[in-house]
């Protein structure tokens, strides 16, 4: 019938997979995951780096999974190796969350790999089939970003040199400079790189502590605080229930608590629902920082999936609050921040080193 020949003429090619684990078992249980979305084929496997190296160069693919700790070229040598050669979307799988693990794991960043993301639960697990399904939509979702724009110009994303002064930032009232106390960053898909490079570059005597949501696996969140800290060189540490937070200190909220601060700069930590999907919430943590910091606060809103802090970063603008939403070209993924620009709330938007310009400007004497 010409209507069902329409139909399939329109449908779109499946995302050509290329999946990179050297444990055939583990290989075998991703392969059945991925078979389960119609939108994905798996068009080639690899058991280390050489194999995927050479299954990149001659197969193409749009998207790749790559396990880390493989024989002969591990995954982080041969993330650096595609990267360089022939850019692809990599999203790294691990099955480690200890901390010294993931602090490793994280490095694939540097080396290029967009997201890090913990092996989905195994079949009969209850959190098997949302374990799952975030693999596979992940996987969907970087399999569009545009790298060879990207990373091809350098090694890695990282800039090694930096001078905040040398950018301009917007204008801020000078006499409202001193009267900052609080920045707030809500970070998701993409974000992880972005707070590195924004805190590698702020002065190790930024005089406001930043609290920050990053969106984040289930245990991940104790080795990407180290990870954090020891590439920034700023003063990172997870987020505990009850602490003041001090100035020139950075603190990461942990996985499953959501996170409320207090004009005291006290935070709080509970266990609660999670908000637009999350746990902890983006959303959570700036409407408190609405309520208890008003116009002294900085809300910044970086790359990420979904609108998790969006309309919170509004109602941050709403109180007299700078709001800052990432733009779209250094985004990975631009769902929150564009969100939060759709709705009018974000007073500027800046890619990082301008980010970095602002808050540097903002607690300058005027």
């Amino acid at each position: 019938m010409p209507g069902s020949a329409k139909t399939v003429s329109d449908k779109r090619p499946p995302i050509r997979l290329l999946v990179v684990e050297d444990s055939p078992s583990v290989r075998e249980f991703l392969l059945y995951l991925f078979a389960s979305d119609q939108d994905l084929q798996v068009i080639a496997t690899a058991g280390n780096g050489e194999e995927a190296l050479e299954a990149v160069r001659s197969r193409k693919p749009d998207v790749i999974t790559m396990d880390l700790h493989m024989p002969r070229m591990d995954g982080y040598t041969a993330t650096r190796a595609i990267m360089e050669n022939y850019p692809t979307p990599i999203v790294v799988v691990t099955g480690s969350s200890a901390p010294e693990d993931i602090s490793t794991t994280l490095s694939a960043l540097e080396a290029g790999a967009l997201v890090v993301m913990k092996r989905p639960m195994g079949i009969g697990h209850p959190d098997h089939a949302a374990t799952a399904r975030e693999l596979i939509q992940t996987v969907k979702l970087m399999s569009e970003i545009k790298v060879v724009k990207r990373w091809a110009k350098q090694k890695t994303p990282v800039i090694p040199a930096f001078d905040a002064g040398q950018a301009e930032p917007p204008p801020v009232a000078p006499a409202a400079r001193k009267h900052f106390r609080l920045v707030a960053i809500g970070s998701s898909t993409g974000g992880p790189l972005v707070l590195q490079r924004i805190l590698s570059h702020l002065p190790r005597n930024f005089p406001l502590p930043i609290i920050i949501v990053q969106h984040i696996a289930q245990g991940f969140a104790e080795g990407f605080v180290q990870w954090l800290a020891e590439s920034s060189g700023f003063a990172v540490s997870l987020a505990a229930d009850g602490i003041v937070m001090m100035p020139s200190h950075a603190y990461v909220v942990p996985s499953g608590v959501q996170a409320s601060v207090d004009a005291y700069a006290r935070i709080t930590l509970k266990k609660d629902a999670a908000e637009n999907g999350h746990c902890p919430s983006v959303s959570a943590l700036f409407r408190s920082v609405a309520n208890a910091y008003g116009a002294y606060a900085v809300g910044i809103l970086l790359t990420g999936m979904g609108k998790d802090g969006a309309a919170e970063l509004g109602l941050m603008r709403g109180r007299g609050a700078l709001t800052i939403a990432q733009d779209k070209e250094s985004s990975v993924v631009h769902g929150m921040p564009g969100e939060a620009i759709a709705l009018g709330a974000a007073t500027h938007v800046l890619e990082p080193d301008r980010i970095v310009s602002v808050l540097t400007g903002l607690t300058k004497p005027s």
